[in-house]
């Protein structure tokens, strides 16, 4: 019987010895109470049934082991998709954080730069050889020469505390008189030129383009033709380096007495619809022009006036016509002959300036009609533009001489095709004119 046993079980079974010794564990798979030291039949049987049950433990890890996989891949995905959206709400509100302190940049500059004009301001002196010498107020640097620097202090550093409130009275007025010369410089000037089609025509706009170009901006040229654009006059003016603008008077030739009149009132109207804002200027092509003019019209606040000069036909005298000044107040008119003693202003159209203002809020300027400013055709010739200056101002106390004393002349009427010399005298001389005091 034991030859049989070793045969039908090679494995050691629970009971049996091992080197003598007897094992007294049992099998982990069974779940049978231990065996004892002798073996029996039965416990081949139980042997068989405990090799079916581990059969049937290894089915069920198994079937576990993929339950437990599929049910943790869900969880895997929810893991990875919740990485996912805190990556992206990461990255925005990074974004965000970033946008927003580039848009507050900008208002931080301004803050230091405020802060940094009402604080005391202090700069260390070094000796040089060109000492440098900085405007706080222009931001603009400057080189002076050699000057022998007086150091009555120990050998530390020098430095020099400049603080802005011991000079506020000195300050405050020169900043004022900054701000406006910035405000007077950044004027718009409206210069308004009626032109038609002539041997003279092109001569005439490119000399006066010319001209233009030099005044500071800005600046709008605004040209007038009677019936349509022609071809020279666009053509003209896309070459030229100013603003301009190309306007059309369609009034009908049979019942224009006065082209020019007509074309400056387009011009007025265009000025007054769309509100344009500066110093209107009415500039005929051929007239010569001082840069002198073009930069005294951005003082004026309402009306300037000046002296406009002319050739007498021999060539020998020079006629003027314009304001007699005592500083800038208008005391007296030149006048030339008798003819024109019966009209309110002496000026030439082209001897003014205004205010656009005045042409589409008379409110703030206090006037008493509010129908529309233009200039009538049917008044007198030699009276027309002084019908159109009453429109704007009631007396001389309204209005501004240009320069100071109107002591320089700025724009001379020249007409090239009598073939006039060019002048070259511009400082108001004796000339032979009559003039007339106001009151």
């Amino acid at each position: 019987m034991a030859s049989i046993r070793r045969t039908l079980s090679p494995v050691p079974r629970p009971g049996s010895t091992m080197n003598g010794e007897v094992s007294p564990a049992a099998s982990p798979l069974s779940k049978s109470s231990p065996c004892t030291n002798s073996y029996t039949p039965t416990g081949a049987l139980m042997s068989s049934f405990g090799s079916l049950d581990y059969a049937i433990y290894k089915v069920q890890t198994f079937v576990v082991g993929l339950l437990s996989r599929r049910s943790s891949r869900p969880l895997e995905r929810s893991k990875l998709k919740g990485l996912i959206w805190r990556r992206a709400l990461l990255q925005f509100v990074f974004c965000f954080v970033l946008g927003v302190f580039i848009g507050l940049t900008p208002l931080l500059n301004l803050s230091t730069n405020f802060i940094s004009k009402h604080q005391a301001l202090s700069f260390e002196v070094l000796p040089e050889e060109n000492a440098r010498s900085y405007d706080v107020s222009r931001n603009v640097t400057s080189t002076t020469e050699d000057a022998p620097i007086i150091d009555n202090s120990t050998s530390e550093p020098n430095l020099v505390d400049v603080e802005l409130k011991e000079e506020t009275a000195y300050n405050v007025p020169f900043n004022q008189s900054l701000d406006q010369e910035l405000m007077v410089s950044h004027k718009l000037l409206i210069i308004v030129t009626p032109t038609e089609v002539r041997p003279f025509q092109a001569y005439y706009l490119n000399r006066l383009a010319y001209a233009l170009e030099l005044v500071p901006s800005p600046l709008l040229w605004i040209v007038v033709e009677m019936n349509s654009q022609s071809v020279e006059t666009a053509d003209i003016l896309r070459r030229t380096g100013v603003m301009y603008r190309h306007l059309v008077c369609t009034r009908n030739l049979t019942e224009v007495k006065e082209k020019n009149v007509h074309l400056r009132n387009v011009a007025v109207s265009h000025i007054e619809t769309h509100h344009l804002d500066g110093i209107v200027y009415f500039a005929d092509e051929y007239n010569i022009y001082s840069a002198d003019v073009f930069e005294q019209m951005r003082q004026i606040s309402r009306f300037g006036t000046w002296i406009v000069a002319r050739l007498a036909e021999n060539n020998r005298k020079v006629i003027l016509q314009g304001p007699i000044c005592n500083g800038s107040q208008v005391i007296g008119w030149h006048t030339e002959g008798r003819a024109k003693r019966f009209q309110r202003f002496y000026a030439e159209i082209s001897g003014f300036a205004f205010n656009s203002t005045i042409l589409w809020d008379p409110k703030r300027w206090h006037l008493p009609t509010l129908e529309p400013i233009r200039q009538s055709d049917t008044a007198r010739a030699s009276s027309q533009v002084s019908t159109f200056i009453e429109q704007m101002v009631e007396d001389e106390s309204q209005m501004e001489g240009l320069p100071m004393n109107c002591s320089r002349i700025m724009v001379w009427q020249f007409n090239t095709e009598i073939l006039y010399p060019y002048p070259h005298e511009w400082l108001v001389k004796n000339y032979l004119s009559t003039s007339t005091s106001v009151g």
